[in-house]
């Protein structure tokens, strides 16, 4: 990347699928990506291990659960999840939100 990239509203950028999740990306680079999703009522992601991240909630409300302990999260909720640690995420209402996390490095 070498030029800044401004996106003046999360809602020009984000998708809703009806068959599931359809992950935006917005920079991905070697050694970092970060993505806006959209999931509709009632849709998840699967349980699955994923490096460092922080995910921060636009609008809606779910949980996001990680290594089984349970968080309720809404607008302007924020988690840090540690590295290697199972993550998913449960809407109960739309909901959105921005995922940025370092990009696995492959040995």
């Amino acid at each position: 990347m070498t030029q800044a990239i401004l996106y003046p509203a999360w809602q020009d950028v984000i998708q809703f699928g009806d068959t599931g999740p359809n992950p935006q990306k917005i920079i991905e680079t070697d050694n970092f990506r970060a993505v806006i999703v959209g999931l509709n009522a009632g849709q998840k992601i699967p349980p699955h291990p994923a490096p460092t991240s922080t995910y921060h909630f636009f609008a809606g409300t779910g949980s996001i659960i990680v290594n089984g302990e349970r968080f309720a999260v809404q607008a302007g909720a924020t988690i840090v999840v540690p590295d290697g640690a199972t993550r998913s995420i449960e809407a109960e209402t739309e909901l959105a939100f921005l995922g940025a996390q370092a990009a696995q490095i492959n040995q």
